[in-house]
């Protein structure tokens, strides 16, 4: 194991996670503000209000993908660097693979998403509203369950070593681990249209938090201290 007396390099987490969520928070604001207000079509929507919206506003479904794509470096850079942090600092147990794992896999989908906007923005697959509904539906899956579960994972990954080996204050443990239970529930979406509020109750919540970590999580601690979290 290597001296956590040492403080581990790489890029600071709270700038990651600022940079994540500005992008993402850039996204919805400029579509929208392209959009003239009207924001992104949920595909519980009317089929017909669902092509209007892409057929009308290609620019703020291209400005969506490119900002999608954009948040989802930035959260893979965080994933890779908070899991190389936490066996720094003494965590052997999964937690830290869980987390890297999580991370990287709501970073994907991110980006997916991301890519089927910027798909959805081209002329020729507008001009197919069946294709349209269907790339749409996928989109969302990706940028919604696909991506806020594992961000789940990210965030439980975190909060449960950092709680164990006294990383973190109890209470942003707690909080993280409450997040993470909402996101792994928001899986029932698929089944129950309605329980897609979880969404943006995990997503929102998960960027407050991962900002925070990013401030509280230490990038060394004296050998005195170190714990060895085992499974």
């Amino acid at each position: 194991m290597i001296s956590p007396r040492r403080a581990v390099g790489g890029p600071p987490l709270w700038l990651l996670a600022i940079v994540f969520t500005a992008l993402f928070v850039a996204g919805l604001a400029v579509s929208t503000a392209i959009a003239g207000g009207h924001t992104y079509p949920s595909p519980f929507s009317d089929a017909s209000l669902i092509h209007g919206y892409f057929e009308q506003y290609r620019g703020a479904v291209l400005a969506t993908g490119f900002f999608q794509f954009g948040a989802a470096i930035p959260l893979a850079i965080y994933a890779a660097t908070v899991s190389v942090r936490l066996r720094h600092l003494g965590v052997q147990a999964p937690g830290a693979t869980i987390a890297q794992v999580g991370g990287v896999l709501a970073a994907a989908f991110l980006a997916l998403s991301g890519l089927i906007s910027w798909v959805l923005s081209r002329p020729e697959v507008v001009a197919d509203p069946g294709l349209v509904r269907g790339l749409h539906d996928l989109g969302f899956a990706a940028g919604g369950v696909g991506h806020v579960v594992p961000l789940g994972l990210l965030i439980a990954g975190v909060a449960v070593p950092g709680w164990l080996a006294r990383l973190l204050p109890r209470w942003l443990a707690f909080v993280g681990l409450a997040i993470a239970a909402v996101a792994e529930l928001s899986t029932l979406a698929l089944l129950v249209p309605q329980l897609s509020v979880l969404l943006p109750t995990a997503r929102f919540t998960a960027l407050a938090w991962l900002i925070t970590v990013g401030f509280r999580l230490p990038r060394t601690r004296p050998r005195s201290e170190a714990v060895l979290v085992a499974d």
